[in-house]
């Protein structure tokens, strides 16, 4: 698979969330890096967690000493200054160590020139590793590609936090495609689930919208199909837990109104476990573990896509 660089504008940019902490977004991110890069990619892989950064260990890289901080408390304004190189060729990543834990997360407008610069970094695929929850900054990053992977562990508080983040991605992006002020309270009253008008999913208001103001509402219909998340589920150990990803899709589906996509599943293995304590990522340290197919799977799948899209 040959890389295609000199014909990109830019990286194809794959943010990954999930909602909750702990499902394996840093995991999933270095390996599915570590694999698209081996397949003659250039790839930047960072970490945009900022109070709980962990991707460089996932990567098997010291800590840098320098990380996307210091974008944030303006030490800094290039990114390509703090790209680092990792012992896979193709592979640079930016960490997100020594942030300040007192004001971790950029201002809106410091977001909007950092997500610029990503843009223009010298890669063909651009992964960005998320932090946990529904906080703004969380969901601008997420809004950086028009395929987020959303990555859930098979069991309740994950499933239930995944729903969350989907619901609130799009609201966040629904609120910024409205034109009319009165829909974007409207939509900011929705993000509320106990609000007064009863309204509980975004099909509901998606009603309210096209009662008021049906030219919002197709605006509202464009951006739905627009908005298609694609879901990986890590640690799967039963066929109920490969299964879980139709599911989802179904809920996303019956109760959004939204479509989404199911990349695919990685198993459950021992080996995961231990590449995460020996600090290396599990594609390299154990690539023929059951896990690391699996993963190579959906790498191939994203690469393949690339190879689409350019032809």
């Amino acid at each position: 698979m040959g890389s295609g660089s000199s014909l990109s504008p830019g990286p194809r940019m794959i943010p990954v969330g999930g909602g909750k902490g702990g499902v394996g977004k840093s995991f999933v991110v270095a390996n599915l890096a570590v694999v698209l890069a081996r397949s003659g990619r250039r790839v930047i892989a960072v970490d945009g967690d900022l109070e709980g950064a962990n991707l460089h260990t996932c990567l098997g890289v010291p800590e840098p000493r320098n990380s996307l901080a210091d974008f944030v408390a303006y030490r800094e304004d290039e990114l390509e200054k703090l790209l680092v190189d990792t012992p896979i060729p193709n592979l640079q990543f930016i960490a997100a160590t020594h942030g300040n834990l007192a004001t971790p997360q950029p201002s809106h407008s410091r977001r909007v020139q950092m997500l610029r610069a990503l843009r223009r970094l010298p890669a063909d695929f651009l992964l960005f590793d998320l932090g946990a929850g529904t906080h703004s900054a969380v969901m601008d990053y997420f809004m950086i590609g028009e395929e987020g992977l959303v990555v859930i562990a098979p069991e309740p508080t994950s499933v239930e936090n995944a729903y969350s983040f989907i619901r609130a991605a799009f609201y966040r992006r629904l609120r910024l495609a409205m034109v009319s002020h009165d829909m974007r309270k409207v939509v900011a009253l929705a993000m509320d689930q106990h609000n007064e008008r009863g309204i509980r999913t975004p099909l509901d208001l998606l009603h309210e919208i096209e009662a008021s103001d049906p030219h919002e509402g197709r605006r509202f219909i464009e951006t739905m199909k627009s908005f298609r998340p694609r879901i990986v589920i890590n640690d799967a150990m039963t066929a109920e837990d490969v299964k879980l990803g139709f599911s989802i899709q179904t809920v996303c589906r019956k109760y959004f109104g939204i479509e989404s996509d199911y990349l695919g599943y990685i198993n459950h293995d021992e080996n995961a476990r231990q590449a995460v304590r020996e600090r290396r990522p599990l594609v390299d340290r154990y690539p023929r573990s059951d896990a690391a197919i699996y993963i190579s799977r959906i790498a191939k799948k994203l690469a393949a896509e690339s190879d689409f899209a350019r032809t």
